[in-house]
């Protein structure tokens, strides 16, 4: 059984959880069948049973909105996708990115389709600022390819409950299989190269943010959160790849807000690569998640592999990573029933974060218990090998 993935993103060129999931797990995947990916960019690998192909995009005759691009640079792809002739018995997709290359490849080849979902486009109202009327277009086609797909895949049960409440789906086509992570990448490490390079003190203890910069991911309620902290310990912010340049202002203009009422806060505007990540995350004292909408998480995953203590907001599957009071602490976010995603009161949420960010920072015995747990749960239930397993069993359910 050979397997084609189609997505956005693939390593290098990856910039967010997707990026990462697809990568780690057609790898895990080729140890035992071929897997094919075809993937946006340029990459190109033949590896034993893993062969990359990348396709780029010459967008120079793109005279419409720039806001569009994105959507109708994905159509052009998808459509590449399948005019390359396929040999798999079966197609998976990743991202509504690559769903209409998901829907050519069932109709016309007769394919099996398998979506994961890493992400639900009605729960992300504000990609709008990003994508104009292109936005509309994802909502149709994400849609149309998980109410068509022979299995979906959830990377959550909270992810589960919301394609079922949101899709004309059989939920008997919706299985759950969590993102993982490679333990013996993510670990705690000693070094402290990175830190020195960012001019980060590694004798005094600091908070670490990873994410891009998107409302998604709730940059907005912890630049809000850092006027209530203590003051005796830094803030590192790893955030980068703005969703727009008005919130890449945004950013700034909060950063630059930040550093006036406080010393020790460092802006890390760039995406950086796995040895600097795991470097960051292991010399925090505190990792801070406060996303708005998280199906997964897997951010959290790689603090709690370097044994981190988590402060995150109990949203989505980051209920299902984090356990409240043993490797962290999970934050409740009120929100509004007709915008799920929007908090009620931005302040309350700004001050519970701080309120656990504070009582772990002073206390470094229970960030350390947490650490350690955090460790244990993930090598506990999060390699990628049982994930691998778990997905290739529902390959073969599929079987014609």
């Amino acid at each position: 059984m050979k397997v084609l993935f189609l997505t956005n993103e693939y390593p290098p060129h990856i910039y967010g959880g997707a990026g990462v999931h697809v990568g780690y797990l057609s790898r895990e995947l080729a140890k035992t069948m071929p897997v094919e990916v075809r993937c946006f960019g340029s990459q190109h690998l033949e590896e034993g049973n893993l062969k990359v192909i990348g396709f780029e995009l010459d967008t120079t005759n793109f005279t419409g909105p720039k806001p569009l691009r994105s959507a109708f640079g994905a159509v052009r792809r998808c459509t590449d996708f399948n005019t390359m002739n396929i040999d798999a018995d079966l197609v998976h997709c990743h991202t509504w990115y690559s769903h209409f290359g998901g829907i050519l490849a069932k109709k016309n080849y007769g394919l099996p389709l398998v979506i994961t979902v890493h992400s639900l486009e009605p729960l992300r109202p504000w990609k709008r600022e990003q994508l104009a009327g292109g936005y509309d277009f994802s909502l149709w086609v994400e849609k149309t390819a998980l109410e068509m797909a022979d299995a979906i895949i959830a990377v959550s049960s909270a992810t589960k409950h919301d394609i079922e409440r949101l899709f004309n789906v059989d939920p008997a086509r919706v299985h759950v299989i969590h993102n993982g992570i490679d333990l013996n990448q993510y670990r705690r490490v000693d070094s402290t190269c990175a830190l020195n390079r960012y001019g980060i003190d590694p004798a005094r203890p600091y908070l670490l943010f990873v994410g891009r910069i998107t409302r998604q991911k709730g940059f907005q309620h912890l630049m809000r959160a850092i006027q209530f902290m203590d003051r005796d310990f830094q803030i590192v912010l790893c955030a980068a790849a703005p969703d727009t340049p008005q919130l890449a202002e945004e950013m700034r203009i909060a950063v630059e807000r930040a550093e006036a009422q406080r010393p020790g806060i460092f802006w890390i505007n760039e995406m950086v690569d796995q040895q600097t990540a795991c470097e960051l995350y292991s010399h925090a004292a505190v990792f801070v998640c406060p996303s708005i909408y998280e199906p997964f998480g897997i951010i959290n995953l790689e603090a709690m592999a370097c044994e981190t203590a988590v402060v995150a907001s109990a949203v989505g599957g980051i209920k299902e990573v984090v356990i409240d009071g043993e490797t962290g602490f999970l934050v409740p976010l009120e929100q509004m029933k007709e915008s799920p995603f929007e908090a009620i009161n931005p302040e309350k949420f700004a001050r519970d974060i701080t309120q656990r960010v504070n009582e772990l920072m002073r206390d470094r015995q229970l960030r350390e218990r947490f650490g350690k747990a955090g460790r244990k749960r993930v090598e506990e239930n999060f390699s990628w090998g049982a994930i691998a397993e778990k997905t290739k069993k529902l390959y073969e359910t599929l079987k014609s």
